[in-house]
């Protein structure tokens, strides 16, 4: 009987395990860029979450929602959308954090998006500009198709976020606001 009961309880710990290695993690990334202008002429732009032009893959963006919930709708230049929601902008600490309420897997394989970008003085004329995001693959369920495994999520938006900073400071370096 003892045996028995060994048994199944090694049987249901293997199941537990094997279906915990196909589960989603929550995945994390930080990218940071330097940027030769000023941390206020970078905030005039991060800080305005309309003014989207910079993010990788955004052709326009408008405000939606109310003042004391604001979200943001980018349209994509293959016509998609994603809507976020603003979830604190600080103006003080030039920092932005924000929820991904929608968007296409095809275009950020990414699942409950959540981010942060802050902007910090390098001295008088240069900022330095984090990007940190948490998220879960695009396919919520086990076995996921191999674009929207954990990996290949992970380096997508990875790819997103660094194109997006280098779109900023492009923009900024070049004397655009």
């Amino acid at each position: 009987m003892r045996i028995a009961l060994l048994a199944a309880a090694a049987l249901a710990l293997t199941a537990v395990t094997s279906e915990a290695q196909h589960a989603p993690t929550r995945r994390k990334i930080v990218e940071t860029i330097t940027i030769d202008a000023s941390a206020d002429k970078v905030w005039a732009v991060v800080g305005n979450p309309a003014d989207a032009g910079w993010i990788e893959n955004v052709a326009g963006a408008e405000q939606t929602g109310t003042p004391e919930k604001p979200a943001y709708r980018l349209t994509l230049k293959n016509g998609h959308a994603i809507v976020e929601e603003a979830r604190k902008i600080d103006p003080e600490r030039r920092s932005f954090a924000y929820y991904i309420l929608q968007n296409e897997v095809s275009d950020l394989p990414a699942k409950a998006y959540s981010a942060t970008i802050s902007v910090q003085p390098e001295g008088d004329h240069a900022a330095t500009v984090a990007w940190k995001a948490a998220f879960y693959r695009g396919h919520p369920n086990n076995d996921p198709p191999p674009e929207l495994n954990d990996e290949n999520s992970e380096k997508a938006v990875r790819a997103w976020v660094h194109a997006s900073l280098e779109n900023l400071k492009a923009r900024l370096e070049k004397g655009g606001s």
